[in-house]
């Protein structure tokens, strides 16, 4: 991989990391609520979960699903499922830390690896980064382009907690604290919107 290619996928990463998507508004929503520490699993889970979906993609598994092209009417009914369960788990959640209770739980590690397999925007980056950056899907080209991913894409994640857990002083309103949860489900809802394309 010559160092133009390497700054370009460093560049891709960065930007497909960083901009608004199922996970980072996810994250500020559990920044909002929760805090950035309670958040941490959550934050670790995307982060290795998406370098884990990005090798794996990278190694074949998207040849299962070019043998059974059902599996991606099956992703997409999955996807959009949990990612409107998600949205109404937002948008009826509230302050952790104002109402003192240990009810209200972040999304676990695990969750956020598993939920990379269902995020359209997590695919979508996965196979484009995959596509372009090691098109000869050569085990060192997969590990390069996974790698890189999981170096930049983790700080991107935290800047998202870290915004939520800023504005939580100001969520300290019910009232305002129900319109940013309506909003941040609200903005997940329409993340989906390249699904139906």
């Amino acid at each position: 991989m010559t160092f133009d290619i390497l700054t370009a996928l460093m560049l891709f990463a960065l930007v497909s990391s960083i901009t608004p998507g199922p996970n980072n508004l996810m994250l500020m929503a559990s920044g909002a609520n929760y805090g950035v520490k309670r958040s941490l699993p959550h934050m670790f889970g995307v982060s290795l979960g998406f370098t884990l979906m990005v090798a794996l993609v990278g190694l074949g598994i998207m040849q299962l699903f070019d043998m059974f092209p059902v599996t991606y009417q099956i992703l997409k009914v999955l996807s959009v499922t949990y990612l409107l369960y998600l949205a109404y788990k937002i948008a009826t959640a509230s302050n952790a830390k104002q109402n003192n209770t240990t009810d209200a739980k972040p999304m676990t590690f695990f969750q956020a690896v598993l939920f990379q397999w269902v995020n359209p925007k997590a695919w979508t980056m996965a196979l484009t980064a995959i596509s372009v950056y090691a098109p000869s899907k050569s085990v060192l080209a997969v590990v390069m382009v996974s790698s890189v991913f999981g170096a930049v894409n983790f700080p991107c994640i935290s800047t998202w907690t870290i915004l939520g857990q800023k504005i939580q002083g100001f969520l300290t309103d019910d009232k305002r604290l129900r319109v940013f949860n309506f909003t941040m489900a609200g903005l997940l809802v329409i993340s989906l919107y390249p699904i139906f394309l």
